[in-house]
């Protein structure tokens, strides 16, 4: 009977993938830092980026670097994806793929609830390239469906979404998107590769903040793009040469180091999580709680088919004023630190604004700003729940709220 290779699970690919074969005398223990912006080699090809080959050796670090190369092994491996491309951070990742796949006279479907910075670039930088947006509930296919156009080129969406949570059925908009000669691109920085595989549901694209949970313990900004071997080279060729925006050798080196407790990681960070949901919807101060992982989310039934682990991130709203309670726990707060960003090994607790998240992302009214405000009210506290003891976690979050 011939010998089988066993196929690696997500917490050796995290550790091991992409590594090669093992040479004697090569560090057992942790990869090398390549801190060099250029390379020699006889066979180093020219200035222009449209000599860069597949086989081209490393030459210059924007454009390719021996560390960089195993973290996007590793990442491509983890979601499934047949090469990544890995980026300065994960707004460079998704500027990066926007102006890629999309040029004047296209057309963007956007998810109405997605990180800030997203929107803002969508609002006011794609507008003026000519590019239109439609921003659109994703959580509703027959949305997307409807908004869909002729010349839609891309259809992006977050799922779970910052800051609330909602998710997004992957499939159901991949055929959509497909039907419709577009391609569909999937944020999932909150769910991981752990949690989520878009590529596997239909997605050309997966963009992760590595920033997030990936790195994992806010040293490092990151951002990177998993997709087909062919469209991540003209990626590399274009928009990662072009624009530069490149992740240096430390950093990736930084995140291949949080990428090696990834799954350990996220085991606790859910384990927390839940417990502090539970804790939260018991609470007289609380109107309502949102984490995938529980029943009492609204889409409980399509997160527990579509995500394999829950992640640790939990929004929730005030009976009262949202953000005097948000001043409040600012204030009071001991173990939870009140800062943004998530994904940390600390855990971190932020308040958002509905009327600010409106404002600086679509100017939404109407039907659209309705749907955002069933979920958020005047406000989301987003606590991104660390790696704490889960009893100090609760305790601090009691005597805080009062």
């Amino acid at each position: 009977m011939p010998d089988r290779q066993p196929i690696p699970r997500d917490a050796t690919l995290s550790l091991h993938a992409g590594a090669g074969r093992r040479e004697i005398g090569a560090p057992a223990s942790s990869p090398p830092v390549m801190a060099t912006s250029f390379f020699t080699h006889p066979d180093a090809v020219g200035f222009s980026a449209h000599d860069l080959s597949e086989a081209a050796p490393h030459f210059y670090t924007r454009w390719s670097n021996p560390t960089l190369t195993l973290l996007e092994a590793r990442l491509a491996a983890l979601d499934g994806g047949e090469a990544a491309l890995a980026f300065a951070s994960g707004m460079a990742a998704i500027s990066a793929l926007f102006l890629d796949r999309l040029a004047s006279g296209d057309h963007l479907v956007l998810s109405n609830v997605c990180y800030a910075g997203v929107a803002e670039l969508a609002h006011d930088t794609l507008s003026k390239h000519g590019i239109t947006v439609t921003p659109v509930d994703t959580s509703s296919p027959a949305a997307v469906a409807a908004a869909m156009r002729p010349n839609t080129k891309l259809v992006h969406i977050e799922t779970p979404a910052n800051p609330i949570l909602r998710i997004s059925d992957i499939a159901a908009l991949a055929a959509i998107a497909h039907a419709s000669g577009a391609e569909l691109s999937v944020d999932a920085t909150i769910a991981t590769p752990l949690g989520t595989k878009p590529l596997t549901l239909g997605a050309d694209y997966v963009v992760h903040s590595l920033t997030k949970y990936i790195g994992g313990h806010g040293d490092a900004l990151g951002g990177a793009v998993i997709g087909g071997q062919e469209r991540m080279a003209a990626l590399r060729k274009g928009s990662l040469i072009h624009l530069g925006g490149s992740l240096s050798p430390f950093a990736a080196w930084l995140i291949l180091r949080g990428l090696e407790t990834l799954a350990p990681r996220m085991a606790l960070h859910e384990a927390n999580a839940r417990r502090v949901e539970a804790f939260l919807a018991a609470h007289p101060k609380v109107r309502s709680v949102f984490w995938p992982g529980s029943p009492r989310h609204p889409q409980y039934d399509l997160a527990a088919r579509q995500m394999r682990t829950f992640s640790g991130l939990v929004a929730f709203t005030a009976k009262g004023e949202s953000g005097a309670l948000a001043r409040q726990l600012a204030e009071r707060l001991q173990v939870v630190s009140y800062a943004v960003s998530l994904g940390k090994t600390k855990s971190l607790l932020f308040y958002i604004p509905t009327d600010d998240i409106l404002r600086s992302s679509f100017h939404l009214e109407g039907e659209e700003a309705r749907s955002y405000r069933d979920w958020a009210a005047d406000g989301v506290l987003r606590f991104s729940v660390g790696l704490e003891d889960p009893d100090d976690i609760i305790s601090d979050l009691d005597q805080a709220l009062g």
